[in-house]
């Protein structure tokens, strides 16, 4: 219960632009992956995109709260994520469901703009600039 409590006042801590787009747009789409399964590259595209999200919690355990770190599992899953869905819409012969088409083309931009600030938060974590938000 203290870890939940202490990752209730870390989240707390974070600015509200950056909880708004983690509980209405980030993790709602990534999960999302899982009611395409059975689609075209489906199994891939949900996987990459839950364990970039999942692996967070190696770092919301270790540093008990939400830090630079957990830019990292977004980094290693969804850079490839990337490529993936970029190789399903742009260069694949396989013709998809135009709902899917029209998901994998929301989840690639809400991917990359979530890259867009994870890259430089793990590299400054790299660089042992590490911060914890919270008390």
């Amino acid at each position: 219960m203290r870890f939940l409590m202490a990752l209730w006042r870390s989240f707390q801590c974070l600015p509200l632009r950056v909880r708004i787009w983690i509980v209405v747009i980030l993790a709602p789409v990534n999960f999302a992956t899982l009611a395409f399964l059975g689609h075209p590259g489906s199994a891939l595209v949900a996987a990459l995109a839950i364990a970039g999200i999942a692996l967070n919690i190696i770092p919301l355990w270790r540093d008990r709260g939400f830090t630079t770190a957990m830019a990292i599992p977004h980094v290693l899953c969804w850079t490839p994520l990337v490529g993936v869905l970029a190789s399903l819409l742009f260069f694949s012969d396989v013709t998809l469901a135009a709902g899917y088409r029209y998901f994998l083309t929301v989840l690639l931009a809400c991917d990359l703009l979530s890259l867009r600030w994870d890259i430089p938060d793990t590299v400054k974590w790299l660089r042992n600039r590490r911060t914890v938000h919270g008390p």
